[in-house]
């Protein structure tokens, strides 16, 4: 069957399309971040030694994969400023299945296993290619209408897999600047892009023409499914060589299970989902989410900043960057995979309480302006270095906890002399 063709007849459709991308690239990344957090670390976790170093080896290519879902979210907000939109960061909570996205589109937070890593390999499928998502997500919502060229406003359209989003954006931004010309299609300021220099990343391309943006949208589809069709190295054949080795040691030991029981839970109700979703009750668990929370958010406002900075100088844009990764590095990483060995409490007996990725509101942390932004970031900051030690202080937290802290202070430290002393807080 011929998939539909994706239309960019006007920037806002081109808007509207590379905002959900932004936002299929950070909930694939958040879900193989939980899968890798849910992983049971080595033989004091009941694994043999092979199994422990099989474990070992799924833990490193997850993680390789969402730094590479990094990339792509950073790929997407260049080729957003490009066109002089602002990147955003916001996000529906998990699950999704109300056809936020495409039909065959769902978000959940699955612990590693043959569920996560079935719905992997259907998320990262190459176009053309067959492949069964499992029965949780079965379809649950309409195919969405064509949209039709002559439509000033845009609104989602139908496509089956990332890569057939990305074709739609390829052939789109072709037309568009055809139309237009390059130039009024590329309005967005170049120092507004993300460079490899500051991120590090050498396949990191900053977007200020057709080719760079091109070039920018190819990156994302040979790592993800493959280019032109060659997936063995991709995100698609890579989780295709775990399933396999998952399945050879499941055969050989029908009780291997290389994660702990991982539920995704909340510190309350998600203000946009109508079902009721399972809750954290564990108090030393909730205050370790807590932080992880915290942390999480300050990720977000670090990026969203830098992609819509406007005179902070080329210290205070490394500040920023280092901020995030730093962050998911040494604080939020850390104590989600702590939370993963702590019990949910009431409500989810048997079950461990996993990183839920809570967003609180249709989060986007942008303040317009550098010194309030970087006065609020300091603030809190601050209020993490607070809670992580009251969570030390409690007696029951895990040890990554006052590590979090001590990275927390540090990070502050780093913050400060850029905030006016007149914005600092007076206690």
């Amino acid at each position: 069957m011929s998939e539909p063709s994706i239309v960019v007849a006007n920037r806002e459709h081109l808007w509207w399309l590379l905002t959900e991308a932004s936002q299929l690239e950070h909930m694939i990344l958040c879900q193989y971040l939980f899968a890798e957090f849910s992983l049971k670390d080595g033989v004091e976790d009941g694994l043999t030694v092979e199994q422990a170093e099989a474990v070992a080896s799924w833990r490193k290519v997850l993680h390789d994969i969402a730094v590479e879902e990094m990339l792509h979210l950073a790929l997407v907000a260049n080729l957003m400023a490009a066109i002089g939109a602002a990147p955003t960061f916001g996000r529906p909570n998990f699950p999704t299945r109300s056809g936020y996205f495409p039909d065959g589109f769902r978000m959940e937070l699955l612990p590693f296993g043959e569920q996560a890593l079935r719905h992997f390999l259907y998320l990262e499928r190459p176009e053309g290619m067959q492949e069964e998502d499992v029965r949780r997500f079965e379809p649950a919502a309409p195919i969405r209408d064509l949209l039709d060229p002559a439509e000033l406003m845009p609104r989602g359209q139908q496509y089956s897999t990332i890569g057939h989003l990305y074709r739609g954006l390829e052939e789109g931004l072709r037309a568009l600047s055809a139309r237009l010309g390059e130039r009024a299609v590329f309005v967005g300021s170049p120092q507004a892009q993300a460079t490899p220099e500051l991120f590090r990343w050498p396949q990191l391309i900053a977007v200020t023409d057709l080719d760079s943006a091109l070039a920018a949208i190819e990156v994302i589809i040979e790592q993800g499914e493959g280019s032109r069709g060659d997936w063995r190295t991709a995100h698609y054949g890579r989780f295709l060589t775990i399933w396999q080795e998952y399945g050879e040691l499941r055969r050989r030991d029908p009780d291997f299970d290389p994660a702990r029981p991982t539920r995704a839970t909340y510190l309350r109700q998600p203000f946009d989902l109508a079902d009721p979703q399972p809750l954290l009750t564990d108090p030393a668990a909730r205050r370790v989410a807590e932080l992880a929370t915290l942390s999480y958010e300050l990720v977000l406002h670090f990026l969203t900043r830098f992609f819509t900075h406007t005179d902070e100088n080329e210290e205070q844009l490394g500040l920023l960057i280092g901020g995030a990764i730093g962050l998911m590095a040494q604080v939020l990483g850390p104590l989600a995979t702590a939370l993963s060995a702590l019990p949910a409490g009431p409500g989810s007996e048997g079950r461990t309480a996993g990183f839920a990725f809570e967003m609180y509101y249709a989060m986007s942390n942008f303040v317009p302006w550098r010194e309030p932004s970087w006065a609020l970031l300091y603030e809190r900051m601050a209020v993490l270095v607070e809670r992580c030690e009251d969570a030390r202080r409690a007696g029951d937290a895990p040890e990554q906890v006052a590590s979090a802290g001590q990275w927390a202070a540090r990070f502050a430290g780093l913050l400060l002399p850029h905030v006016p002393p007149e914005l600092l807080p007076t206690r």
